[in-house]
């Protein structure tokens, strides 16, 4: 069962979502300002536009090849060039992106375990 759009997930859960190690995720939050999770006794929970942010590091870092700088200067770039209702646009196809990825998943886990 999927969990509701706007809920909180785990660093566990969004570790598996993106593929990458709990280890990275946390590795990433010591570089990137922007990744803010809410820490409730010493747990991570992670809101959907984070999980996008940390999508869309992923993506530079594995798919594009930009190194932790590059990504930290693209970040800083893309804030500062883009208006706020241009922000709502890439944020929301980002979202549908990774609704689309993680829907795709559960359906490759349902085939796997049928």
């Amino acid at each position: 069962m999927l969990k509701a759009e706007n809920a909180y997930r785990t660093i566990t859960e969004v570790a598996d979502l993106l593929q990458v190690p709990a280890s990275v995720l946390r590795f990433w939050e010591t570089q990137f300002y922007q990744i803010k999770p809410m820490k409730r006794m010493g747990r991570r929970y992670y809101q959907a536009e984070d999980v996008v942010l940390l999508a869309r590091i992923r993506d530079y870092l594995y798919k594009e090849g930009f190194t932790i700088k590059g990504v930290q200067k693209r970040l800083r770039a893309s804030k500062s060039s883009t208006t706020h209702s241009l922000e709502k646009d890439s944020s929301q196809k980002a979202t549908d992106a990774f609704v689309q990825e993680i829907t795709e998943i559960k359906t490759s886990l349902e085939d796997y375990l049928d």
